[in-house]
């Protein structure tokens, strides 16, 4: 259920998680909102754990916190970074595909992504979060309110062609 969760945004496998947490869904969003402000999150709290309710609210300094601290979990890393996973159906045997809602991590884009995560609200509109490895440096990036499906991701390469065009000419200096 994480790696679904993390890597296709499915969100009933979130809801699956919180429910069957000891304690339930409130246990649940209220260790969410304890690991959030044991890292740093002053001005987030979560109501939900698929981050679907109007009444999380988080800032993208705190999301950035956030991403810094989930990438130090191993498992986390790699959930959130598989392209894509094939499930059977215990019931008919039928086989469910998954795909990674980052389009990055699904074709060759000449990224090293180490944790990413996509999101979409009506309210909030399009956003994408990752730790990637860009001229052997790592960086965070943190996008939020993308307005089209594809613009987070021509973001990010901007981004990352920035990066590396401000880099690349700064070492060749003397």
């Amino acid at each position: 259920m994480l790696r679904l969760a993390l890597m296709a945004s499915e969100n009933r496998a979130a809801s699956a998680l919180a429910r069957t947490f000891p304690g339930g869904r409130e246990t649940f969003v209220a260790a969410m909102n304890r690991k959030a402000a044991q890292i740093g999150m002053t001005s987030s709290w979560f109501v939900d754990s698929c981050g679907l309710s109007r009444k999380n609210v988080s800032t993208a300094r705190d999301v950035a916190k956030l991403v810094a601290a989930a990438a130090r979990y191993e498992l986390i890393r790699e959930y959130s970074t598989t392209p894509q996973v094939s499930l059977t159906r215990l019931d008919s045997g039928t086989q469910i595909n998954y795909l990674n809602t980052n389009l990055m991590l699904r074709r060759d884009t000449g990224w090293i992504i180490n944790l990413s995560k996509t999101g979409y609200l009506n309210d909030a509109g399009y956003s994408l979060v990752l730790q990637a490895v860009i001229d052997g440096r790592v960086v965070d990036i943190v996008l939020l309110e993308s307005y089209g499906r594809y613009s987070r991701v021509g973001d990010a390469n901007r981004i990352k062609r920035w990066i590396e065009e401000r880099v690349r000419p700064a070492m060749g200096k003397s």
